[in-house]
């Protein structure tokens, strides 16, 4: 078993040097880049409308409620949905990581990329449901595959391009759903749980090299826990999301505020560590300034990207499941939603992270870049609340069960993401052989080590994103357009005729569709 993972952790090494390499890393920025200086910075100068239809209608029935539709979804259970993947084990083990290795300066880098990820998700999900279509179940199907194929595969010459590029988004989707959507999130459940509430009879009781018997049984209570949600399909995942995600987001950002609020000497300090780090890593010594700066700006992106999967084309899969007809309503909630994983939950765990303890102390040293002993990515946040909640040790028992809801939320989200990309190659009916292969990847996760587990998402995240970002690029002037035929009717009040949909029956049928948005 050794020399099984210890090859898996050097084929995957060399993968994730090329993938996250320069090519990369200007591919996934560089896209968010353009879409926003195309779109006139819609993230900012819209700014009113996008929060007036994601935050300021959480309160209208038309868009809460459950969908009648077959296979459909209201916005709020696609946001649920979306945010059950994309708010995990990114947002507290991911943030520790990008701390630990590229420290504080990696946070302003995360802001950067989430700046701009907003417009690459907002492109994604404008794309995903004017691309959409219904599957032979009747049921709505949208993602990167539908846009590569009949976008940018019906550019001059690129049709075989577009159908290839596809494919490999689809297998690298399915990949992705058993590294950032399984294994990934089941480590970092394992791993808190294991530590925040010990059984010394089980823990004791080593299977494999660093792998308790303990480690394994919690594998296989949440593959079973997981088995019984996902086989239920997307209604029953989307039902479970939306009473979970809302209710673990709040009470771990009032959690993160209870911790700042009694550091609060120390959050300007922590700030101006976060912006001078970010250009001037003194902390770090050794190879140079130019390569300390490009590992924080890398870990800062890489990071980003796993919290808030902007560019992975993901979300997009479960946000074409809306029953809203608008593309452009649908791609504000795809700004919304990285607004709400990156500068909401992540800036919440890069401030417990810097303020706790002080600022030459605690679990981590805000002046030199050390992280206290004793602690690694995996529990510098669970050691960080403990030093305010320390009674009993309940500050790591709440870490425990806040990234218990994070990572199993993120574990069924993914579970859809990976049978859309099946069902594109395979077909709607046979989406329940994928379903029970990604239920049973799920114990993996507990005998990885967390480092490998954690590479290996960064590698299929990483796979996955790049045919993502090339149509994504091919088909930017489409978004622009889109997007100002929606501003002209919605701000402008013009009657011109709305584009809902590139194929002209279900753009018929949309605008025969009655739906209170």
């Amino acid at each position: 078993m050794d020399k099984i993972l210890q090859t898996i952790e050097s084929v995957n090494s060399d993968i994730n040097a090329v993938i996250w390499g320069a090519f990369g890393l200007l591919l996934l920025v560089g896209t968010g880049i353009i879409v926003t200086v195309l779109t006139k910075f819609f993230q900012v100068t819209h700014i009113g409308l996008w929060f007036k239809h994601t935050l300021g209608s959480l309160f209208n029935k038309d868009v809460i409620k459950h969908s009648k539709e077959k296979g459909s979804i209201s916005p709020f259970q696609a946001l649920c949905t979306a945010l059950a993947a994309t708010v995990g084990t990114g947002n507290i083990a991911g943030v520790a990581a990008a701390i630990c290795i590229g420290g504080a300066g990696a946070v302003f880098w995360m802001w950067v990329a989430a700046f701009f990820g907003m417009m690459t998700n907002y492109a994604e999900n404008v794309l995903g449901i004017y691309y959409r279509r219904k599957n032979e179940n009747g049921e709505w199907s949208g993602g990167a595959m539908y846009y590569l194929a009949d976008g940018l595969g019906r550019k001059k010459g690129m049709k075989y391009v577009g159908k290839i590029l596809a494919v490999l988004f689809c297998i690298f989707a399915m990949l992705a759903s058993f590294g950032i959507g399984s294994m990934g999130q089941v480590n970092k459940i394992v791993t808190n749980v294991a530590q925040a509430f010990d059984v010394s009879a089980l823990s004791s009781i080593e299977v494999f090299t660093g792998v308790s018997l303990y480690n394994i049984i919690l594998g296989a209570l949440i593959m079973i826990l997981t088995g019984l949600i996902t086989l239920g399909g997307l209604k029953r995942i989307a039902n479970v999301a939306e009473k979970i995600v809302p209710f673990m987001v709040v009470l771990y950002v009032l959690g993160s505020l209870a911790i700042i609020g009694i550091n609060i000497e120390s959050i300007l300090p922590a700030f101006k560590a976060i912006f001078v780090n970010a250009f001037k890593p003194e902390a770090f010594v050794g190879g140079g300034i130019g390569a300390v700066v490009g590992k924080v700006i890398t870990q800062g992106f890489k990071r980003g990207v796993f919290s808030n999967e902007a560019g992975l084309g993901s979300s997009v899969m479960v946000h074409s499941n809306s029953n809203i007809k608008e593309p452009v309503k649908q791609g504000m909630w795809g700004i919304f939603e990285v607004f709400a994983d990156t500068m909401v939950v992540c800036t919440m765990t890069a401030l417990v992270i810097l303020t706790a303890g002080g600022l030459d102390g605690g679990v981590f040293n805000v002046l030199t870049g050390e992280v206290a002993a004793g602690y690694t990515d995996a529990t510098l946040v669970a050691g960080a609340f403990n030093s305010v909640f320390s009674w009993g040790g309940i500050g790591g028992k709440f870490i425990a069960i806040a990234m218990f809801l994070f990572a199993f939320t993120t574990v069924l989200g993914w579970s859809h993401y990976g049978s859309k990309a099946w069902e594109y190659l395979f077909g709607a009916k046979t989406t329940y052989i994928f379903r029970i292969i990604h239920v049973c990847t799920v114990i993996f996760g507990a005998v990885l080590t967390s480092s490998l587990a954690w590479d290996i998402s960064d590698t299929f995240n990483g796979l996955m994103m790049i045919p993502n970002l090339i149509g994504v690029l091919a088909l930017s002037p489409l978004v622009v357009k889109i997007t100002k035929n929606y501003v002209r009717r919605a701000k402008g009040g013009e009657d011109i005729e709305p584009m809902y949909n590139v194929d002209p029956k279900v753009q018929a049928q949309e605008a025969a569709r009655k739906v209170e948005e």
